[in-house]
């Protein structure tokens, strides 16, 4: 997929449905989005309906989240039955290293300082003598493949589990490139894909990922508590179902006959509210299109890169083609960056104090004004 620059000045997504653009120059999406007027009114919808028709209105509530899916799937370049609702991107790597069948000495190879909900699940199996080697990060990059690629050749190694783009600094991996060199020595990919999946285009299936989720809170414009996990067939068939549940089980052998699709990991009741949401979010995301949002979302970020570099400002995020992000993370000489972040606010301009660093994040709604806000803003620090 190509990554289309729109004009400037180009709405991509519409400014009108996120309130606090109405009053704050706000640039924390890597945070959380503000929740869109649309969404939030689905979410309000599907609560209505629920008090109106309780158990009655049950199966309409399954058939539209059948919608939702699909369109999950569309987003992620998988398939329907590749897609599971889960709670959080947490929740989707746990079905991986709570679900594969592990040996003492299997390893687990992550980034050096990658975000918690990446490692943290995995480390958690030190019980099945699992071993967790970091890595370390190139230059501007998310990790370096080199540092990968020894980690493999020393064996044993089950999984490579990575942030498609890093919390701190915004690198971007080369998802397409890990999972070939995993597959090459027999390892699974594992992507923690929130702080990329709705602003940047994905196609998992072409890129070969094994697994990879992402809550919705983020990029995605949802509300929390609701994400997507993708689980290739090859590896849910080999997956553990730690909390089966009753509505996704099917015709087959065995105490507990799963039935063949990712939907075998969604453990207990719905969070029918919240997938309502999600359903909405993703509905602003494909009207858009996501080459059109990633235009703009990489456009901003350029200008905000751009921008603060002028003023002063030490920009740690790379903005080549391909390994840049929606985050732009600053140092202000002489300012820490919670202060930084602190007076910011005062000004109007609101970011994220993450790695000893300012972190600024653009969404395609957002519009050069909220650009130059933040610029003016970090001049006069």
């Amino acid at each position: 997929m190509t990554e289309a620059t729109p004009a400037p000045g180009d709405l991509v997504l519409p400014r009108a449905e996120i309130p606090v653009a109405a009053d704050r120059a706000y640039l924390d999406t890597a945070y959380m989005t503000p929740l869109p007027t649309s969404v939030a009114e689905a979410m309000a919808a599907d609560a209505r309906r629920a008090g109106r028709l309780g158990s009655r209105g049950q199966d309409d509530r399954a058939a539209a989240e059948e919608g939702v899916r699909a369109a999950a799937a569309r987003l992620l370049g998988s398939h329907p039955d590749d897609v599971a609702f889960v709670a959080n991107t947490t929740q989707g790597v746990g079905l991986v290293a709570a679900g594969l069948d592990w040996a003492p000495g299997d390893r687990v190879v992550v980034a050096a300082g990658d975000h918690p909900s990446i490692v943290l699940p995995f480390r958690a199996r030190a019980d099945a003598g699992v071993e967790v080697v970091e890595v370390a990060t190139g230059p501007g990059a998310a990790l370096d493949p080199d540092a990968v690629a020894a980690a493999l050749e020393a064996g044993r190694v089950r999984v490579v589990a990575v942030s498609w783009v890093r919390a701190d600094h915004g690198a971007r991996a080369d998802l397409a490139a890990l999972a070939t060199l995993a597959h090459d020595h027999g390892a699974l990919l594992c992507a923690d894909l929130i702080q990329g999946l709705g602003a940047l285009p994905c196609d998992l299936g072409a890129w070969g990922v094994d697994a990879a989720a992402a809550g919705a809170q983020k990029w995605l414009l949802g509300p929390h508590g609701v994400g997507v996990a993708h689980l290739a067939p090859d590896l849910r068939e080999r997956l553990r179902v730690p909390a089966p549940s009753q509505h996704h089980l099917e015709g087959g052998s065995g105490p507990l006959p799963h039935g063949p699709t990712a939907r075998r990991h969604e453990s207990g009741s719905a969070n029918h509210t919240g997938r309502a949401g999600l359903g909405a979010a993703l509905a602003l995301l494909e009207r858009a299109g996501p080459a059109a949002v990633a235009g703009r979302v990489t456009a901003l970020a350029d200008a905000l890169a751009d921008g603060l570099a002028d003023v002063g400002a030490e920009v740690l995020s790379a903005r080549a083609a391909g390994s840049g992000s929606g985050i732009v993370s600053v140092r202000v000489p002489g300012i820490d960056a919670a202060e930084a972040v602190a007076r910011l606010d005062a000004a109007g301009v609101v970011a994220a104090a993450r790695a000893d660093a300012v972190r600024f994040s653009a969404h395609a709604w957002n519009d050069e004004g909220d650009v130059a806000a933040a610029v003016a803003a970090v001049a006069a620090l």
